[in-house]
C-alpha cells in the first residue's frame, strides 16, 4: 500500500454494468488503480490472497453480503477497509454495516463522490498503520528497557556480591590478622621482644592497603578521572595481560580530548569485559586493544584476540543467559552510552569486538 503504485481495488458486485460505472467514475476522478470484480464468497477469498488495498461491496447480492464479507476479512485480512457501494437501502441497514466495520457507505447514484471517499479511507488506513507501528515500537522499546533495567539490577547485585566477598574473604581476614598480632604484641613477654608480631602486622596492613586499592580500581579506576581513558585502559590491560602471561597491549590513535566524555566509563568497562572473556575462554596467545579518537568526540574501541573464537549467532541466540551475560552486557553498555557493538568471530581464528560511540547519539 504505497502511493507510488496503483491501488488494488476488489469490487464485490454481480452487475457488470455497475462495475464499469465504478471504473469510469474512478478514472474520471484521476485515480490510478486496478479493479478486480467478484460476486461470491469463494472467489472473494481467493482474491483476498492477492492482497487488495480496499474492498468495494454491493449490499444487495443474491449469494453474498457486506456483513459476510466483513467477517471473512476479519478472519483472513484484518484491517482491510471495506466501503459499501449500493443503491438506496434503509437507514437501519446502513447503520448495521457501518457498526460491523465498514469504513463508509455510498450510493451508486452518486459515484462521483466515491473517489474522494476512497482517498480519505486510504489516508486513514495509512495513519492507522503508522500509529500501530509506533505503538509496536513503543511496546518493543518498553520491553527492551525492562530487560535492560533487570540486567542493570542484576549487574549491580553481582558487583555488590563480589565486593562483599572481597571485603569478607580478603580484607576482613587481613584486618583480623592485624588485630590478632597487635594483641599479641600487647601480651608479648618473649625474650626476642614484640618485633616479629609488629613486622607481621605491618605486612598485613600493607596487604590491606593493596586490597583496598584493588577494590577501588574495580569500582572506578582513578586514572580515568586523573589521566584519561588511554591511561586507564593501558593500566588495566597491562595488569590483566601481565598476570596471565599473555602478549599484546594497547594502541591509541588520534588525539584524546582533554575533557572526559560520558561514554568513557562504558568504553573502559567494555575493554575490561572483553579482555576478561578472552583470557577466560579464548585461550589466546595475544590480545590487542585499540582506541581510536575521531572528530567531534567519536570513539572506536576494538579488542581483538587470536584465540579459539566462537559461534556469535549461536551464542547470542535464545536471549540473555549465564553463558552470554558478558556479551549482552557489553552490547547494553554501548547502547546506553549512545553507541553500538559489533562482534565478529571465527572458530580457531579468534574474535574481534568493536564498540563505536557517536556523541550526537547520546
Amino acid at each position: 500500500m504505497t502511493p507510488e503504485r496503483p491501488l488494488r481495488l476488489l469490487c464485490v458486485e454481480d452487475s457488470d454494468d455497475d462495475v464499469e460505472l465504478i471504473r469510469l467514475a474512478l478514472t474520471r476522478h484521476g485515480m490510478s488503480f486496478s479493479l478486480e470484480a467478484v460476486c461470491e464468497e469463494g472467489p472473494f477469498r481467493e482474491a483476498l490472497a492477492r492482497e487488495p488495498d480496499l474492498v468495494l461491496c454491493d449490499y444487495s447480492l443474491p449469494a453474498f453480503s457486506p456483513l459476510r464479507a466483513l467477517a471473512v476479512i476479519e478472519a483472513v485480512r484484518p484491517g482491510l477497509p471495506l466501503i459499501v457501494v449500493t443503491r438506496a437501502i434503509g437507514e437501519e441497514a446502513a447503520v448495521a454495516v457501518l457498526r460491523a466495520g465498514a469504513r463508509d457507505y455510498h450510493l451508486k447514484e452518486r459515484l462521483n463522490l466515491l473517489g474522494p471517499a476512497i482517498e480519505r479511507v486510504m489516508r486513514e488506513r495509512r495513519l492507522e498503520d503508522e500509529r500501530r507501528r509506533a505503538q509496536l515500537a513503543v511496546a518493543d522499546a518498553y520491553r527492551r528497557l525492562s530487560r535492560v533495567s533487570a540486567r542493570i539490577v542484576d549487574a549491580q547485585e553481582r558487583e555488590r556480591a563480589l565486593i562483599a566477598r572481597e571485603l569478607h574473604d580478603e580484607l576482613g581476614q587481613t584486618m583480623t590478622g592485624i588485630v590478632l598480632h597487635l594483641h599479641a604484641v600487647r601480651r608479648a613477654h618473649l625474650p626476642e621482644g614484640p618485633e616479629a608480631s609488629v613486622d607481621t602486622a605491618l605486612a598485613l596492613a600493607q596487604d590491606a592497603v593493596e586490597q583496598v586499592r584493588r577494590m577501588s580500581f574495580m569500582l572506578r579506576p582513578p586514572q580515568l578521572d586523573l589521566l584519561g581513558l588511554s591511561a586507564a585502559v593501558r593500566s588495566t590491560v597491562e595488569r590483566q595481560l601481565g598476570a596471565a602471561g599473555i602478549g599484546g597491549g594497547v594502541e591509541v590513535f588520534g588525539e584524546e580530548p582533554k575533557d572526559a566524555a560520558p561514554c568513557w566509563i562504558s568504553a573502559f568497562r567494555i575493554v575490561q569485559e572483553a579482555v576478561t572473556n578472552a583470557l577466560r575462554h579464548a585461550r589466546a596467545d595475544r590480545i590487542r586493544v585499540r582506541l581510536r579518537f575521531g572528530q567531534g568526540g567519536r570513539l572506536v574501541v576494538t579488542v581483538a584476540d587470536d584465540g579459539e573464537g566462537f559461534d556469535v549467532r549461536g551464542m547470542l541466540a535464545g536471549g540473555v543467559r549465564d553463558e552470554n551475560f558478558g556479551l549482552a552486557g557489553m552490547a547494553e553498555r554501548a547502547e546506553m552510552a549512545g553507541g553500538h557493538l559489533r562482534i565478529r568471530a571465527k572458530r580457531a581464528l579468534g574474535s574481534v569486538i568493536r564498540a563505536v560511540f557517536e556523541p550526537s547519539r547520546v
